[in-house]
């Protein structure tokens, strides 16, 4: 039995939509190079901050790097969808930390959720293939 895998068809956002899905993407994207370049640059209130989430202090860079790869990744509209999937993954490992820290983990959750609905307001691709609000 042959199955049939119908493609999902791409719908163009309206520019209202565009504009607000690149406002939340711009705020996104300069928040996660602050952080990056912060952490790099070994910044001291970096540093201090994830001393006391309880990495080591060589671990600031590597994290730092890690994030601006991700981020430089989701810049780039061809492999924007692949770097958020990467930003999801690095923020879910800060919800972790913040938890096992007894912090409150709610910043890199609504930040998540704003990468990604940046990212469906516009982008057709991603709209029409979570279909909210559609049928299903």
């Amino acid at each position: 039995m042959e199955t049939t895998v119908s493609p999902t068809t791409a719908t163009t956002p309206s520019k209202s939509s565009l504009l607000a899905g690149r406002i939340i993407s711009v705020i996104c994207i300069l928040f996660l190079l602050f952080d990056a370049i912060s952490k790099i640059m070994r910044e001291s209130n970096s540093v201090k901050g994830t001393i006391f989430l309880g990495y080591g202090e060589n671990m600031v860079q590597v994290i730092g790097t890690i994030l601006l790869v991700c981020t430089i990744i989701y810049i780039i509209p061809r492999t924007a969808v692949l770097g958020a999937i990467l930003i999801t993954g690095y923020l879910g490992g800060a919800v972790a930390i913040m938890m096992r820290a007894n912090q409150p983990a709610y910043f890199p959750i609504v930040f998540g959720i704003l990468v990604w609905l940046s990212l469906y307001l516009r982008d057709g691709k991603v709209k029409s293939l979570l279909n909210f609000g559609g049928k299903w």
